[in-house]
């Protein structure tokens, strides 16, 4: 049994970075092998405590954090809310806690943030496991409430969010079922402090994916260090339809295709955490 939202919170602190309140936490032994773990839109670092038991006995130090605008962190209304931004606070986030370099693991909005990252500095990053996410913009295809949420209207009614669309569109990309307490915990993530009056401005992540498009994927598509693909092939979003590039494009990863029956879909740390967690302990112990 994982940790419910407010024990996770409880178990974390707050930093001030770049203006702003920023939620993190660390876990596991302190001499561990570094390991940062980035989450994706529309949640929260909570949607990696299923599988952080198993990476802290693997030996692994564990940096989460909630990026701004998300879960924990500070939301503010009017804000310009940018992936480039995202990256240098965890940027700031390991200065502050004297990372020097780390394994990389992301997820949906997360892999943004870490394709960043490797462009900026790929040095410092000494592995790399990435979950379903948007690695190629013209591949990704999001839902309807998705692209609703990106137009005009959408900064109308996203304030009108409620639960129950919210936990509908979620089931629309999950191959297994997850409890019904673990999406009212997501939703609590997207919706606290003022979150459901922000959607329009974190979704305009879309333009800046397409902006960045070619040096985000010759970042991905140059970088050596050791790569996993652990993938949900029954997400709509960012599924199976992006395996075929993946294999072709970086021939020396590795891939873990969870389609075991039923098929996991966008989130396979929570729809298969056993799984999940098994092949990241195997990909990141050195």
């Amino acid at each position: 049994m994982h940790p419910s939202r407010a024990e996770w919170i409880a178990g974390g602190d707050h930093v001030e970075m770049g203006g702003h309140r920023i939620f993190h936490r660390q876990d596991g032994p302190e001499d561990g092998h570094p390991v940062t773990l980035l989450h994706g839109y529309p949640t929260s670092s909570h949607d990696w405590a299923p599988v952080l038991p198993a990476l802290i006995e693997s030996g692994c130090r564990v940096t989460t954090l909630d990026f701004l605008g998300f879960g924990a962190s500070a939301k503010p209304r009017r804000h310009d809310y940018r992936l480039t931004e995202q990256a240098t606070l965890v940027e700031e986030l390991w200065r502050y806690l004297g990372i020097r370099e780390t394994a990389l693991v992301a997820h949906d909005y997360g892999v943004s943030v870490a394709q960043e990252l490797l462009a900026r500095d790929r040095a410092r990053i000494t592995r790399m496991a990435w979950l379903n996410g948007g690695l190629y913009p013209d591949l990704y295809r999001p839902l309807p409430v998705q692209r609703l949420l990106y137009t005009r209207l959408g900064k109308l009614l996203g304030p009108l969010l409620s639960e129950s669309a919210y936990r509908m569109s979620l089931r629309r990309i999950l191959g297994r079922p997850v409890a019904e307490s673990d999406l009212h915990q997501m939703w609590l993530a997207t919706s606290s402090d003022g979150g459901k009056r922000i959607q329009w401005r974190l979704n305009r992540y879309h333009d800046e994916r397409r902006a960045n498009a070619t040096r985000w994927q010759q970042a991905l598509e140059s970088c050596s260090n050791p790569t996993l693909f652990l993938w949900g092939p029954a997400d709509p979003i960012s599924g199976a339809h992006l395996l075929p590039r993946l294999r072709e494009r970086l021939p020396r990863a590795t891939f873990v295709v969870l389609d075991d029956p039923p098929p996991t879909g966008h989130y396979p740390q929570l729809e298969n955490p056993d799984a999940t967690a098994s092949a990241l302990a195997e990909f990141l112990s050195p």
